[in-house]
């Protein structure tokens, strides 16, 4: 039987997304936020688009938080480890500069992206609310990744090491969290 199918499964699937994207988006603030920390002094320049994404982020995670309270569905288990790695993940990267930290962003947000758009097909007519929460964030999502795109720099090294690690990486977190 297909999970959507399922009554079980169908009123537990929107609650269960939402507390991974609730996760994700902690790891995100942090993610930027140590970006912008670090980037103070390897690129300032940085400094106001990382602090405006962590405000995106951190309007994304509210919205989920109200979702998950409303829903009354517990937080996601793997809520902390998103919220420290995502710190580690952003020191980590900002201290190798702006393509780092632009290569950081393409790579989870092109996940997140991904994950969204197939979320929005799961959620369609199953629970109004989740699908709201979902669609409310994917403009933004997409703005941070084209943003980020933009500041690649043809021909640097980080790129081509970060973006798969970071992609592999954020979707074993988010394979992780829906199994928690």
């Amino acid at each position: 039987m297909h999970a959507l199918t399922h009554p079980v499964a169908a009123r537990t699937l929107p609650g269960r997304l939402i507390k991974v994207n609730h996760a994700g988006e902690h790891g995100a603030v942090n993610i930027y936020r140590a970006q912008a920390l670090v980037c103070r002094l390897t690129a300032p320049n940085l400094v106001p688009q990382l602090r405006e994404f962590r405000r995106h982020e951190e309007g994304h995670r509210e919205r989920f938080r109200v979702y998950l309270e409303q829903s009354r569905v517990r937080r996601c288990r793997s809520y902390h480890f998103c919220g420290v790695g995502g710190y580690v993940l952003g020191f980590i990267t900002a201290l190798f500069g702006k393509s780092a930290v632009a290569a950081t962003t393409v790579a989870v947000e092109s996940v997140v992206l991904r994950h969204l758009e197939h979320q929005l097909h799961q959620l369609a007519g199953l629970d109004q609310a989740a699908h709201a929460s979902v669609t409310a964030i994917v403009d933004e999502e997409r703005e941070h990744h084209d943003s980020a795109n933009l500041e690649l720099l043809q021909g640097k090294i980080w790129p081509r090491i970060l973006m798969p690690i970071v992609s592999g990486a954020t979707e074993f977190v988010i394979w992780m969290g829906l199994k928690l």
